[in-house]
């Protein structure tokens, strides 16, 4: 700020230690200052001023009609200085005002939002804000205060927390495996006779390649097809109806799982994993709504 001087501040606040006490000595035990540490602050003010603010003698001190003016002029500012503080302070303790979440598709709507709810009643002073989005974008350009993302981190100055690996399934629906048959090895897909349905990588606009893992073993396809999406509630809308085989996250699959709807086809490559990882700008002072909103997500994935 042009023209700023941290002396008029520090004066400021001295002469009002002086004022609310009476004396320079119990304005040092004040503002834990020596006496002589306090003269020189007024000194330095009234030197910046160009006035006298106070009159001393051996038992009191007095405003002079100068510095009873310049008082009465910045006692206000003063406080409402000392108010937005402690209003900023509590901002670190207090879930309240505007949180803006950049958020993955998926996750917003196969994990997210059906136990949002629990999350708003708990804090009722929130204003949530979930801008469902393939691609991370610039979080502080565009005011985000967090960002939750699948896939493996690309370096950037943001502060990227992992908070789960989740299992890659390969998935079909019985209709698709009884008029297909059930493949026993990965390699078979690669022969032509099976379906597949992609799923773009927003980073690269490609399909993401099929891969499988089992202990020391790992497959990797660019698998051909027919059909790419890139919205999980399509992604599992084609495979349910039968139309071919996807990958997919078992986080979020577990219910088509559990009742049938969808197989897992190759149980013995379990060992694929990819990672959900929330970010936000910086590790100092995470205002307290984002703490409770990442201790929220940790608790749905746990």
């Amino acid at each position: 700020m042009a023209g700023f001087d941290e002396r008029i501040v520090n004066g400021i606040s001295v002469l009002a230690a002086i004022i609310d006490s009476g004396t320079f000595a119990a304005a040092a035990d004040i503002l834990q200052m020596s006496q002589s540490g306090v003269s020189r602050a007024i000194a330095r003010l009234e030197g910046r001023l160009g006035i006298r603010l106070l009159e001393r003698t051996t038992r009191s001190v007095a405003l002079t009609d100068e510095g009873r003016r310049f008082y009465e002029q910045v006692a206000p500012l003063l406080a409402g200085l000392e108010e937005a503080a402690a209003s900023a302070a509590q901002g670190t303790t207090t879930i309240r005002g505007v949180l803006r979440v950049n958020i993955d598709p998926y996750f917003s709507r196969l994990i997210l939002g059906p136990r949002l709810g629990a999350f708003l009643e708990a804090y009722p002073q929130l204003k949530l804000e979930l801008i469902t989005r393939d691609e991370l974008g610039d979080l502080v350009a565009e005011g985000f205060d967090l960002a939750l993302r699948f896939g493996h981190p690309r370096p950037s100055t943001l502060i990227g927390r992992k908070l789960l690996d989740t299992r890659m399934l390969t998935v079909a629906s019985p209709g698709y495996l009884k008029r297909h048959g059930h493949p026993k090895d990965p390699r078979e897909l690669t022969l032509g006779g099976h379906v597949c349905i992609l799923f773009r990588d927003s980073a690269t606009g490609r399909p993401f390649p099929w891969e499988f893992h089992k202990r020391r073993k790992k497959l990797v396809f660019h698998m051909d097809g027919a059909l790419t999406v890139n919205d999980a509630g399509t992604l599992y809308s084609v495979c349910l109806a039968g139309h071919g085989l996807a990958q997919v996250m078992d986080l979020g699959a577990e219910p088509m799982l559990a009742d049938g709807q969808l197989v897992n086809v190759f149980p013995d490559w379990p060992e694929e994993r990819f990672p959900l990882y929330a970010f936000h700008p910086s590790r100092q002072h995470l205002p307290a709504k984002t703490r409770a909103f990442l201790d929220f997500i940790v608790g749905l994935v746990q």
